[in-house]
């Protein structure tokens, strides 16, 4: 049977929504979720797609980079359609997952970034090691599509006509922008279901080259990081990458390229790693601060405007950072609690987190910067709902020891 014939599958779409259930998502996504396959909403789309009637343009979007002034460009089909995009996804990267190599960690089942960082770790003398790490630009949106297609042909070669609708979505140039239809070139697609199996195949070469080679390499998607004993050895391998990337249509990220000697340390996918401690790397922290500092002065603005007492801004405040740290922001976003803590081995971060949202929440409730907020004590957060990171970190590892099982991060793979 054929992908797409399984679209229209009540028991497939039953499967789906137990594994999306047993992973960290929102309630509200849950609800969505089942109320879709009980109403037969992916039917009406399911049956358009087996019947090679044209899918609906893609909306381009704009949305801002966290921690910066920058934008990224994601594209969104209707929500009914990227539903059924999703089990696609989920269905595709699960079929074709032995086409990758195993140094690959995006977007797989039960294969994370936490068993990227872990297994790196893993290897023998790596901190006496010369280490690359590196970041494609712009990479799902810069893929060359003619290049994209062929590669799909020959791995899903027992699917005609999953290729077929696969293709008839990459080639598809329109989309809508500004209130009309424009024509351009949009690689992958990134923010579509299908732009994860996109992004791991076109590099898939590059990640068997190094597995053959048995050098210590990861990859997560766009980012990728190896090892090797000299410092001539690491550059050789990164002047392949650079090379292996220009042919094929990319380019590396110059402000995110850089080279480590033994001993320094180095950091991936938000992980800061040296000398046998795990942490949060200082660049992530410090994004994390400046969104705290930007919601706190939000929030004031709007107290301030509508005569707010303050510790209604300060509760707005942990809301915001209890559902990114400790909960679940999203379908496709891990909180920190899920993403790191399974990882760390230290607080430190975590503490100068605490001490950070404290500072934030005590001025949100005094009005004050000056040593008057601290007239607001630690059980006065507490009282309305603050919960210290650190304290969530050593509970989690409790769970842990006591057999609990930490959530996966798997949902990312049907984003």
């Amino acid at each position: 049977m054929g992908l797409l014939d399984l679209l229209s599958d009540r028991e497939t779409w039953d499967r789906f929504y137990k594994y999306k259930t047993s992973l960290a998502l929102p309630k509200s996504f849950a609800d969505e979720l089942r109320a879709f396959i009980d109403r037969g909403d992916y039917l009406p789309v399911a049956g358009r797609i087996l019947r090679g009637e044209p899918f609906p343009l893609a909306a381009k979007k704009e949305i801002s980079k966290l921690g910066s002034g920058k934008k990224r460009v994601v594209y969104v089909y209707p929500r009914a359609e990227n539903t059924v995009l999703k089990l696609l996804a989920h269905l595709m990267l699960r079929r074709y997952d032995t086409v990758f190599a195993p140094n690959l960690y995006s977007f797989r089942p039960k294969r994370t970034a936490k068993d990227a960082v872990r297994g790196l770790l893993r290897t023998p003398g790596i901190n006496d090691l010369y280490c690359y790490k590196a970041d494609v630009h712009d990479y799902f949106n810069s893929i060359p599509v003619s290049r994209l297609v062929a590669m799909l042909e020959d791995v899903v070669r027992d699917d005609p006509a999953l290729f077929t609708f696969l293709r008839s979505l990459l080639e598809e140039e329109r989309v809508i922008a500004g209130g009309g239809i424009v024509a351009e070139e949009k690689g992958a697609m990134a923010g579509t279901p299908l732009s994860a199996f996109y992004a791991n195949l076109y590099l898939n070469e590059l990640d068997r080259a190094f597995d053959s080679l048995s050098v210590p390499y990861a990859r997560y998607s766009d980012d990728i990081i190896l090892f090797a004993p000299t410092e001539r050895e690491v550059r050789d391998h990164a002047a392949f990458i650079r090379a292996f990337l220009a042919e094929r249509g990319l380019q590396i990220n110059p402000k995110k390229e850089a080279f480590g000697a033994p001993g320094e340390g180095w950091v991936f996918l938000g992980f800061s790693c040296r000398g046998g401690v795990v942490d949060i790397a200082p660049a992530t922290i410090c994004k994390l601060k400046k969104k705290m500092r930007r919601k706190t002065a939000a929030l004031r603005r709007w107290q301030i405007r509508n005569g707010l007492d303050g510790k209604k801004a300060a509760a707005a405040f942990i809301r915001v950072f209890r559902r990114k740290l400790l909960e679940t922001p999203g379908d496709n976003e891990l909180s920190w609690k899920h993403w790191f803590f399974p990882v760390i081995n230290t607080s430190k971060s975590l503490a100068e987190i605490d001490r950070y949202a404290e500072d934030c929440l005590r001025f949100l409730i005094s009005g004050t910067r000056t040593k008057a907020r601290f007239n607001v004590r630690y059980k006065d957060l507490k009282a309305l709902g603050f919960e210290s990171v650190v304290h969530a970190y050593y509970a989690f590892g409790d769970t842990k020891a006591s057999g609990g099982q930490a959530i996966s991060e798997e949902s990312r793979a049907d984003s």
